[in-house]
Parts: structure tokens; C-alpha cells; sequence
């Protein structure tokens, strides 16, 4: 039996939306896809983010228990070079809050973390993860898009999260493994001039399958 209230609903069938990141529990819901997160960073790290040298922005991905996170963060972002200041510190500290409420719903004993910088057409075709479920917040620039899937498996309308914004999806290996009909993509930004920032949270739930 579906909990979706009428406040957690979206147009878009099967997207829920929350109004922070506490609130990711909705995809717990059997009627829920997806949820999108209302709460954003905000727009003054977004200008910050969006001023700095594309060479300055961290670029990780390593699997990690979730209280190491922070440490993580720090280091990474030290290592690219992004300048010390308040923003990254608001930086690292949004990234905390999302690893932490998407861990809590997951309850994975470890997480896959990644923050990418993309400035080309990086998996431009609609489709859904091969995993239980994924937590992606583009922190600079285009935000990835999502629909649902007709008969082709492209959506015939296309919308896009906003940037700052963090939405959870659904995956293949969801329980029960039904059919998920909301789709995903990144932008295509080839020749557009645009970096993007992404930050990617998987769980994972067994290290020997990673290798």
C-alpha cells in the first residue's frame, strides 16, 4: 500500500519529492521511482562553485565506510587544489549531509563515492542504474535529466533536475526487481563550454563483488 501523500507527489509518475534530505526515506515507498530533493545548496556556493578554474575541481572515486566520508571530502578536495575557504567548507559539509541520509535509508556497510568533472557527452542514453539504488547531485553546471520511458525506453518528455539539487533513484537490483520506468541521463554538453561537477553516492553492500 502506497504512503505517498499528496505534498510527496510529483506530476511525473513514480518521482517523489522531499522536502530535504531526511525526507529520502520516501523511496522506501512501493509506488516511488525516485525523489527528488527540494532543498539545494545554496546559491551563493553554487556561484562559488561555478567561478572556480575547472582544473581546480575534485575529481575521486573510492569505496569507503560512511563515517569516513568527511575525511575523505577534505582530502580530495585538498588534493585538487580547491581553494581553502568557507564555500568549500559549505562544500564538504552539504556532501556530508547527502552521503548521510542516503546511508541511513540504505543501510550499506560501505559507499561508493565519486565527484566527476565532465565537460563532454558522458552516458547520454536514457537508462536505469544496474544496482539498487543511486544518489546524484550536479554541483556545477547542467543537472542530469530524467523521464519516463515509452515503449523505445526514451521519454517523450525530458526534464532535469536542478542544479544543487540531489535526486535518489531506483535501480535494476531494487527489491522486489520490478520494472522502473523513470529513466535517467547526463546532459549532452559537448561544445557547450560547460563543466560539469557531479557527485555520485552508491551503497555497497559486499566489497568482494566489487573487484
Amino acid at each position: 500500500m502506497s504512503m505517498l501523500s499528496d505534498k510527496n507527489k510529483n506530476a511525473l509518475g513514480g518521482l517523489a519529492l522531499a522536502q530535504t534530505a531526511s525526507d529520502f526515506s520516501i523511496i522506501q515507498d512501493p509506488d516511488c521511482a525516485g525523489v527528488l530533493c527540494q532543498a539545494r545548496i545554496s546559491s551563493h556556493i553554487l556561484a562559488w562553485l561555478a567561478s572556480l578554474d575547472p582544473a581546480c575541481l575534485p575529481k575521486a572515486r573510492v569505496i569507503l565506510r560512511p563515517d569516513r566520508v568527511h575525511s575523505a571530502l577534505v582530502q580530495i578536495c585538498g588534493m585538487s587544489q580547491m581553494p581553502v575557504c568557507a564555500e568549500r567548507d559549505a562544500f564538504i559539509a552539504h556532501a556530508q549531509q547527502l552521503s548521510d541520509a542516503f546511508i541511513h535509508i540504505m543501510k550499506a556497510p560501505f559507499m561508493r563515492l565519486r565527484l566527476d568533472v565532465i565537460s563532454h557527452n558522458a552516458c547520454n542514453r536514457f537508462h536505469v542504474d544496474a544496482m539498487t539504488a543511486r544518489l546524484i547531485c550536479t554541483c556545477r553546471a547542467a543537472g542530469t535529466q530524467y523521464g519516463l520511458a515509452n515503449a523505445a525506453g526514451d521519454p517523450e518528455t525530458v526534464h532535469t533536475v536542478p542544479t544543487g539539487a540531489a535526486i535518489v533513484l531506483r535501480g535494476k537490483r531494487w527489491p522486489p526487481k520490478a520494472k522502473v520506468d523513470l529513466v535517467h541521463r547526463s546532459p549532452p554538453i559537448q561544445g557547450t563550454g560547460q563543466t560539469r561537477l557531479v557527485l555520485v553516492l552508491d551503497p555497497i553492500a559486499d566489497l568482494d563483488e566489487e573487484v
